[in-house]
């Protein structure tokens, strides 16, 4: 068989293509290099005559090198899928699926509303005012003694009064 073997570095894989026999671990002993392939540059070295030796001879291709061959134009076909998911991840994955579609039905049924609002009737503006008796509004308010503008402007303060306590309250009638 044909396949990929992991050499280089923690977490900086490289591959060598390997033929060996199938049931052989692929990092031990192999019949031949058939080349080498860097994941993170892209970059295959291929020793093709071998390659085509070894496939008619019949040697099986693992699926993640058939697609690599296939890149490089050495066999023709269809992709293979090299990852295969398990009939139990596939069925979380479908419930899962499921859950949330359920979870947005619920959402949308729970934002309508299912009673028609009733309008609500036009009052005419003469009903809206508020009629309050004015007597009780004038009760309602603090008397204060109003003395007219012109005589707080014309009082006149003495400076002996400005030195004075006495003085500020004349003073705040005037800045009013």
């Amino acid at each position: 068989m044909i396949r990929l073997s992991r050499v280089g570095k923690k977490k900086q894989p490289t591959f060598r293509i390997i033929i060996s026999e199938k049931q052989k671990d692929p990092w031990g002993k192999y019949l031949e290099l058939l080349g080498n392939y860097d994941p993170h540059t892209k970059t295959i070295n291929l020793k093709i005559d071998r390659i085509k030796y070894w496939l008619a001879k019949g040697a099986q291709v693992s699926n993640t090198v058939h697609n690599l061959l296939l890149k490089e134009g050495i066999i023709e076909g269809a992709k293979k899928k090299s990852v295969v998911i398990s009939k139990k991840r596939v069925a979380k994955k479908e419930n899962k699926v499921k859950e949330e579609a359920d979870k947005k039905e619920k959402a949308a049924t729970e934002t309508k509303i299912e009673k028609p609002v009733e309008k609500v009737k036009e009052v005419p503006k003469e009903e809206l005012k508020v009629k309050a008796p004015k007597e009780e509004i004038k009760a309602e308010e603090p008397k204060v003694e109003e003395k007219p503008i012109e005589e707080v402007k014309t009082e006149e303060i003495k400076s002996e009064e400005i030195k004075e306590e006495k003085a500020i309250p004349a003073l705040c009638q005037l800045v009013w």
